[in-house]
């Protein structure tokens, strides 16, 4: 939209979004798309499944059907395509933690104001969140990198490196699919104990608990024990403040042998720091949620590399589905 586009209509019609996405995650929540499955249902049995009342249900139906994630016929319900395939956890494209960890966000995103007085954050991180938010938030990450993880294995030539170091990998989605496309390759999933139980029912879900393993450690202030030979490090800088990042990756360049090469993929901004939009967005959700977070340029993100030692510094042809992008050196 350009700016000459907005006017009150328009202005309304974003003020007032969040009716939808909170329909959205209702549905979510409840589970209702899961429960249709394959079926028509009517609300009445909709309502009994899920021991909801009937005038309540119903008009949740009706406002899901008006947002075309249900069809309704007379008095019955069913999944769109798009629902059965991404809200419906009988789906193996199932999104529904990602949206669950939206859900959990939406406390601290009205308290923006309160964060840029202060400058602090409103809520806890997600890794510090109880179990269901912690759930949701690693599944969540879970979620996202299934739909870039395999193009990304096939565009990216690993086949020379031997020992991967996902870093901050969560439940180890881009460390599975290096290896399933590198046969050769072993990984280490370096990341949080509360992150161990879901990394490795992961693993164990894709076969690969013999090449994949895990070490529990804050990367931050624990050492990287090891030596690898390419590191992944994927939305875990966004997190940390810039001394905190320049840190992470001096680790990361000494756990490295010479030649090793290093990768990190971020919501990148442009080096204006105006755009693209999400990563703008994005940067918001840091500063609700840590302490000095936030999104970073293509510029600060190079000038961290070099500045830890790393050499052929350079962007790579790849642009994610909510603009983050890849940025690749040499040790």
């Amino acid at each position: 939209m350009n700016a000459s586009d907005w006017n009150p209509g328009k202005l309304l019609e974003l003020s007032g979004y969040y009716w939808k996405t909170c329909t959205l995650h209702a549905g979510v929540k409840l589970d209702i798309f899961t429960i249709i499955g394959s079926q028509k249902l009517t609300g009445k049995a909709i309502a009994e499944k899920m021991n909801a009342d009937q005038r309540a249900m119903m008009t949740l139906l009706n406002a899901l059907s008006a947002m075309q994630l249900l069809d309704k016929s007379d008095d019955y319900y069913a999944n769109t395509e798009s629902a059965k395939t991404f809200l419906s956890k009988d789906s193996p494209q199932y999104i529904g933690y990602m949206i669950m960890h939206h859900y959990h966000l939406i406390e601290s995103w009205i308290k923006i104001d309160q964060a840029v007085l202060s400058g602090k954050a409103v809520r806890k991180r997600s890794s510090n969140q109880e179990e269901a938010q912690r759930e949701s938030f690693l599944m969540g990450m879970f979620n996202m990198a299934m739909s870039i993880a395999p193009k990304l294995s096939d565009s990216i030539d690993l086949s020379s490196r031997s020992h991967l170091l996902d870093l901050g990998g969560g439940p180890g989605t881009y460390a599975i699919h290096y290896c399933l496309k590198n046969p050769n390759l072993k990984a280490k999933i370096f990341d949080l104990p509360t992150t161990k139980p879901f990394a490795e029912k992961t693993v164990n879900k894709f076969g690969l608990k013999d090449r994949i393993d895990f070490t529990s450690g804050d990367y931050l202030i624990d050492p990287i024990a090891g030596s690898y030979d390419v590191a992944w490090l994927s939305h875990i800088l966004h997190g940390e403040g810039p001394d905190d990042c320049q840190q992470i990756i001096n680790k990361t360049f000494a756990a490295l042998k010479p030649g090793g090469m290093i990768l990190i993929h971020e919501f990148i901004l442009d080096n204006t720091m105006d755009k693209p939009l999400f990563p703008a967005l994005f940067s918001i959700n840091m500063l609700i949620g840590t302490s000095k977070g936030r999104s970073y340029s293509e510029k600060q993100i190079v000038d961290m590399l070099k500045k830890a030692g790393v050499k052929e510094v350079k962007r790579l042809d790849f642009k994610g589905p909510t603009e983050s992008g890849i940025i690749s050196g040499i040790v």
